[in-house]
């Protein structure tokens, strides 16, 4: 029976833009259903009292030019954005009402390609934003006026929620069968369960 895989994202993430692009072949070749569930790491870097940028510099520059070996190991045009980082929450409750839509994917890949190819930081914000969904011939104001609803607020906070309630603490995240799978460094892993392969040995499961 072919897997549903839950995969936790934020526009804010490196490591879920490589993720996105890697995550759907695999889930083609076992066909499994990906389910986007978009996760506010502001607000759970908050929770987390983290403060992303105050890293060591060292460990600041060695993780630029992992991600520039991640853009050539997959020919990937990845790029860091001048801007870094940005708020990211009205992009999230976006894809929220572009589900609505059944256009939630292809919001998606506009969404990062915008960011982390175009270093184009305007979908912050409604103005970047309004252009996508134009792109995909929905109604720029309805989808603000959407995004802007407490309904939609609602739904954002609830699947962030979610998130932390299963032990979510950032992105990419995937959970299969509610095994739970970390970082864009996870596949070899993820592969292996959806070919029917136990997620731990019988000695160290429980």
């Amino acid at each position: 029976m072919a897997s549903s895989i839950d995969f936790y994202w934020d526009i804010g993430s490196t490591n879920a833009y490589f993720a996105l692009h890697l995550l759907r072949p695999l889930a083609e070749r076992y066909k499994a259903t990906v389910r986007f569930r978009p996760f506010n790491l502001g607000y759970v870097f908050r929770h987390h009292n983290y403060r992303l940028m105050e890293e060591p510099p060292i460990k600041l520059s060695n993780r630029r030019r992992d991600l520039a070996r991640w853009a050539a190991r997959h020919n990937l045009p990845f790029r860091l954005p001048d801007e870094f980082p940005i708020k990211t929450s009205r992009a999230l409750r976006g894809s929220l009402v572009m589900r609505e839509h059944g256009l939630e994917e292809q919001y998606l890949d506009a969404l990062f390609s915008a960011y982390w190819e175009n270093n184009d930081a305007t979908i912050a914000d409604y103005a970047g934003l309004r252009r996508i969904v134009s792109a995909l011939a929905v109604d720029p104001e309805a989808f603000e006026t959407a995004c802007d609803s407490a309904e939609v607020r609602n739904a954002l906070v609830e699947s962030t929620n979610n998130g932390l309630a299963i032990g979510v603490f950032g992105v990419p995240t995937f959970v299969i069968d509610g095994e739970m799978y970390w970082g864009k460094d996870r596949f070899e892993f993820i592969e292996a369960h959806l070919a029917g392969e136990p997620a731990l040995p019988p000695e160290v499961g429980g």
